[in-house]
C-alpha cells in the first residue's frame, strides 16, 4: 500500500534534480498538488526499495524524457505544507540532486505527473525559496 502523500501520517522521502546544461536548468511545471500549476525541479518520491540515486534517474526521465547522470547531493530539506487548522497537509524530506543532462540535445517532453516541461534560463529560476542559490553555487562549484 502506498502511503498517503496528503495528510501523511509518516514524512514522504523525495528527490529532485537541478539538471544543468550549459547557462540553462530544466524545469517542469506541477500536474497535481502539491504545487499544481508552479514551476519547479524536476523530481518526486521514492518507491519502496529505490535508492535515492535510482529514484531521481527514474523520476526524471519519466517526468521529462531526459536521460541524466549524477553529480552529486545539492542539499537536503524540509517542505511541510500546513491547512488551514494547522494540520500538516504535505511533509516531504528532500534530497536535492545535481544532475548533469545525458540527452541535453533532445527537448524535454512533459509526461507523468507534469503538465511542461522546459529548459529554461539559469538566471530565471525561481522555484523555491533557495534554489536559486542552490543553482547559483553549484554552477560556481564546477
Amino acid at each position: 500500500m502506498t502511503p498517503s502523500r496528503d495528510y501523511p501520517q509518516a514524512p514522504v522521502v523525495g528527490v529532485g534534480a537541478v539538471v544543468i546544461d550549459g547557462g540553462r536548468v530544466l524545469l517542469v511545471r506541477r500536474g497535481r498538488e502539491p504545487l499544481l500549476g508552479q514551476w519547479s525541479l524536476p523530481g518526486g518520491a521514492v518507491e519502496l526499495g529505490e535508492t535515492l540515486e535510482a529514484a531521481i534517474v527514474r523520476e526524471v526521465e519519466e517526468e521529462t524524457g531526459i536521460s541524466v547522470d549524477l553529480i552529486g547531493i545539492v542539499k537536503t530539506l524540509d517542505r511541510i505544507e500546513r491547512d488551514a487548522d494547522g494540520r500538516v497537509r504535505f511533509h516531504y524530506v528532500l534530497v536535492d540532486f545535481l544532475c548533469r543532462a545525458i540527452s541535453a540535445e533532445d527537448e524535454p517532453r512533459a509526461a507523468s505527473d507534469v503538465s511542461e516541461a522546459r529548459w529554461a534560463p539559469v538566471e530565471s529560476l525561481r522555484v523555491r525559496e533557495g534554489a536559486d542559490r542552490m543553482v547559483d553555487w553549484t554552477l560556481g562549484s564546477n
